[in-house]
């Protein structure tokens, strides 16, 4: 299979996503059509750099603090997105990223938390002494706030923004979705005539299909990814131990520009846990890593020396199955479809122990995809393939007593007629 070439550099890229932001818009304004919604109220970072390619790092999760930057849109196209934000972020980090498409902005202090605006305008942000003159970073910083106008400039709370912002956007009334409770408190608190409802499962169902940039940041990421596994690999050796995998996984995905998320050597994940490596031993390496935050998921089987019979015949048949799978992927398969043709190739080759055949959609998440609704838990649902979805399919061998661990695991973009590799397919083995 003839891989995806992406044709965009990785500074050409990032001007793509200053320009458009990754979302697949058709997409989401069919979506919110679906779900009779007026429009996404979000305030959760991955679905603020989802829609804007911007990332708002001082509202990260990792923090435990609700969200203080927030990105709405309308179902009416012609409307365009708007963004909430601080004005501390927006003067120290949003005008640094010169996102040059999404020009509603509203800008809020952090006095307090009653919705009101400010009475008295507050002092200038940063500034200017004129004692020396100040750098391109901060003039550029400077022109980007100056152009919002000042009534969206001074509002007195996240509350008060979000409101106002609603209803500019003419989403005060009808039905939205919203991915944080704070959002349903502040419509809550001023009465807003329209329902809010959940929107994780809704932004995922966005997700699902990619636009053509989300593509081109996919293979970005998944090339990069694959080299780093590759690298990895081939520091493989008896007695050399798990976390010094983990740990140089980090640093290979780090020169190709990726950011590791995590590696999983030989069935081990937990990086609490370290084994050591052994003459014979059959063990796959399975790695994940993000570029722009589009991850890359990849794994293969590594031989150490010479490997048991029972091993090589297990592998020989997890090949089989995911060879199968591959050649069937095209749209209107279902994932239950991907199942059932790699559990019978497996038993065509003649393996009578168990194999595992998982799909999953890949996106800003390792698994990026809707589920079904079970009690506010998301249970795994049995998606049907579209073009430009983006999947992967963990290929384990589950038993044991057999000599070693084994798994396969490339990234497939799902195209008109069929699917074609996000990389190279190579060598499901690995010898060493």
């Amino acid at each position: 299979m003839t891989p995806f070439k992406p044709s965009a550099t990785d500074q050409q890229l990032d001007e793509l996503l200053r320009r458009s932001g990754p979302m697949n818009l058709p997409r989401a304004y069919e979506v919110m059509a679906a779900h009779g919604l007026q429009g996404l109220v979000l305030g959760d970072p991955l679905n603020v750099y989802h829609m804007l390619g911007y990332w708002p790092q001082l509202a990260s999760t990792k923090t435990g603090q609700p969200p203080s930057s927030f990105v709405l849109l309308s179902r009416d196209p012609s409307v365009g997105p708007g963004f909430v934000t601080t004005q501390f972020v927006y003067y120290y980090t949003w005008a640094d990223a010169r996102i040059e498409w999404c020009s509603q902005v509203w800008l809020y202090g952090e006095a307090g938390d009653d919705g009101r605006e400010s009475p008295v305008p507050a002092p200038p942000l940063c500034a200017d002494r004129h004692m020396v003159p100040v750098t391109d970073v901060e003039r550029r910083r400077r022109a980007a706030l100056d152009a919002i106008p000042l009534a969206r400039q001074q509002l007195h709370d996240a509350g008060a923004a979000l409101v106002r912002a609603m209803r500019e956007l003419g989403l005060w009334h009808g039905k939205v979705a919203a991915d944080h409770a704070v959002i349903a408190a502040v419509c809550e608190h001023h009465q807003r005539p329209g329902s809010v409802v959940a929107a994780d499962n809704i932004v995922r169902e966005i997700r699902l299909v990619k636009s053509p940039l989300e593509i081109q940041l996919m293979s970005r990421a998944a090339q990069a990814n694959v080299s780093a596994v590759h690298a990895v690999a081939q520091a493989v050796r008896a007695g050399a131990s798990y976390s010094e995998l983990r740990g140089l996984f980090a640093i290979e995905t780090a020169r190709r520009g990726n950011r590791e998320v995590f590696l999983t050597v030989d069935r081990v994940s937990s990086e609490l846990a370290d084994e050591r490596i052994r003459e014979g031993q059959v063990l796959f390496i399975d790695g994940v890593s993000h570029f722009r935050r589009y991850h890359g998921d990849y794994a293969r089987t590594v031989f150490v020396g010479q490997p048991p019979a029972s091993a090589q015949r297990a592998v020989a048949a997890a090949v089989a199955g995911w060879n199968a799978v591959r050649d069937c992927l095209r749209p209107g398969l279902k994932y239950s479809d991907i199942v059932r043709i790699g559990t019978e190739a497996v038993k065509q080759a003649g393996y009578d122990g168990q194999i595992g055949f998982g799909p999953h959609s890949v996106g800003l998440m390792h698994t990026d995809e809707p589920g079904i609704d079970a009690q506010g838990f998301l249970r795994k649902a049995d998606l049907v393939l579209q073009p430009n979805m983006i999947l992967s399919v963990d290929c384990p061998v589950m038993d044991t007593g057999i000599g070693g661990s084994a798994h396969f695991e490339d990234l497939m973009l799902i195209t008109a007629n069929g699917a074609t590799p996000l990389h190279a397919i190579d060598n499901p083995v690995i010898q060493l």
